[in-house]
Formats: structure tokens, C-alpha cells, sequence
């Protein structure tokens, strides 16, 4: 299992430290804030795509996406 936690810079380094000594951890990893908000975007696109096939959502017309950018 794979958690991502937001934890203050200045508390960063203590935590990591008390991860790499439980023995089920198998790794501790940080990320750059640029790629936590990266997944974190991924994860909400993911979301609405659900809801737009479980009909909970209405789905943009492509052509007004493209328009957009």
C-alpha cells in the first residue's frame, strides 16, 4: 500500500527518520511539491471520469476543451 502524507517542511526530515526504523516500511520516499500536485491533479481527473460514467457528471464536449487551452 502506498500513502501520500503532507507533512511541514520542518517536521520532514524527523518523520523520515522514524519511518526508516519500522521494519514493515519497506520505503520512504519524498516528493517534490510539483509532483505530489501532479498526482494529485491525476487523481481528480480519474475521479470525474468515474462520475461522468456512472452518468454523474456531464463530460465536456472535446471541442470546447480544445478552444479552452
Amino acid at each position: 500500500m502506498k500513502i501520500l502524507l503532507d507533512i511541514k517542511d520542518s517536521k520532514a526530515t524527523f518523520f523520515m527518520e522514524v519511518l526508516k526504523n519500522f521494519s514493515f516500511v519497506r520505503e520512504a520516499t519524498p516528493l517534490s511539491d510539483a509532483k505530489a500536485e501532479l498526482m494529485q491533479d491525476i487523481r481528480e481527473a480519474v475521479e470525474e471520469l468515474k462520475l461522468v460514467r456512472a452518468g454523474k457528471l456531464k463530460a465536456r464536449d472535446a471541442e470546447d476543451l480544445i478552444n479552452e487551452l
